[in-house]
């Protein structure tokens, strides 16, 4: 009897220190950057969160109670409960059940609605914090994000700099970022700072947000991308705004030089684990032609392909331009500069011709800005009467 005891009171104690272990776990998540964040639209976010929450336990914990007062009440020891085998129906309860999700259904979908708008990424936002609106005496930072395998990019242009792996800002700011990948669809994401915005080839995603605290804290890629995803994080800091000088004059003073189209192209090779980099220039057309997927030299943009598309293409000669504009690793290796002489190169290459001259292309964007649809140009023939040495491939032999 004494051993029976004393195993009970053994297995009472660890189930006392089971319940407060479970009550001590909560406590992990009081510095949980996603809902204490440093900028205000993450803040908004962790509020709408917090709010949808709450609104949903007010069903959630009245039912887990009610279990186990039923369970209680009519368990099969308790003789005082009533028993009615024929019952099947109680207008009030059919109310309670139905009103209650029904209403928190609706308050669900009006803050919902209204988060949905007010932090939309693509607007810009009208506030710094809560009680400071955005003046015009706010103006914005533009920084441009590149998702690269497997590491970041980061452009700003108004201070000429580009940095790989570490995103500092300025606190009391509005942030604009312009984001794009240079392979693959990617995810950028700064929990402190603002909700995770996707990242895709060819395309131009935006994000706007504010950071209201010095912070120090980790952004990193949330949607997995191959083998080296695990590791495509970078360090991230919102600093007070004199801060920031210091740091773009530091990194203009860095020792990896400039970041031009043939240092992108190195990389942009896949790496995993990427050492933080401070270029001290960027070239100013460089995001741009990450976006129109063409960095490397000789290979037609995606505006410019759409722009012939729009004035109506270029008909069956211009069928053998397929292999310039594929963007893979055969499509750009097999591109042909407007430089090239080869009979080969000439008989296909008349489309990058047009996009190889600046002026001529700049002319025939003003002409188009002046014509009407039916007077636009036929880029072929004007190209032909300004002298270009480009020869049109036969339509009816596609190996010419």
């Amino acid at each position: 009897m004494l051993s029976l005891r004393s195993s009970r009171g053994a297995k009472i104690r660890a189930f006392s220190r089971l319940l407060a272990a479970a009550a001590i776990l909560p406590l992990g998540a009081c510095n949980a950057i996603v809902l204490d964040p440093a900028g205000d639209i993450a803040r908004q976010e962790a509020n709408l969160l917090f709010v949808s929450t709450g609104l949903m336990l007010i069903i959630i914990i009245p039912v887990m109670l009610l279990t186990v007062f039923f369970a209680w009440k009519y368990r099969q020891s308790n003789t005082e409960a009533d028993y009615e085998p024929d019952w099947d129906h109680s207008t009030k309860i059919e109310l309670v059940v139905w009103a209650a999700p029904l209403l928190i259904i609706i308050c669900l979908g009006a803050v919902t609605w209204i988060g949905t708008h007010l932090l939309d990424p693509y607007r810009p936002i009208s506030r710094i914090s809560k009680d400071q609106p955005v003046t015009a005496a706010h103006k914005p930072l533009e920084v441009n994000v590149v998702a690269l395998n497997w590491k970041w990019l980061f452009i700003y242009p108004e201070q000429g700099i580009a940095t790989v792996n570490e995103l500092v800002v300025p606190t009391d700011r509005p942030l604009n970022f312009r984001i794009t990948s240079a392979s693959m669809m990617n995810s950028f994401y700064v929990p402190a700072m603002a909700g995770q915005i996707y990242a895709m080839p060819g395309m131009e995603t935006k994000l706007h947000a504010v950071m209201n605290e010095v912070n120090k804290s980790v952004g990193f890629s949330a949607n997995y991308s191959g083998a080296g995803f695990s590791n495509m994080r970078f360090g991230f800091q919102g600093v007070a705004q004199a801060d920031f000088d210091k740091w773009v004059e530091g990194v203009k003073a860095g020792k990896d030089g400039a970041l031009d189209r043939s240092v992108y192209l190195k990389l942009e090779q896949p790496t995993e684990k990427e050492p933080v980099r401070h270029y001290a220039t960027v070239d100013q057309d460089l995001f741009k032609a990450v976006l129109g997927m063409c960095v490397q030299p000789g290979k037609m943009c995606a505006d410019e392909m759409a722009m012939i598309d729009q004035r109506g293409g270029l008909g069956m000669a211009g069928i053998h331009n397929v292999a310039m504009l594929t963007y893979d690793k055969q499509g750009r290796a097999q591109s042909f500069t407007a430089k090239d002489s080869n009979s080969k190169a000439l008989s296909i290459g008349y489309v990058k011709a047009l996009c190889s001259d600046p002026a001529l292309l700049e002319s025939l964007r003003k002409q188009e800005a002046r014509l009407a649809p039916s007077d636009r140009v036929d880029e072929a023939s004007l190209l032909s009467k300004k002298g270009a040495t480009i020869s049109m491939a036969d339509p009816a032999n596609p190996a010419s």
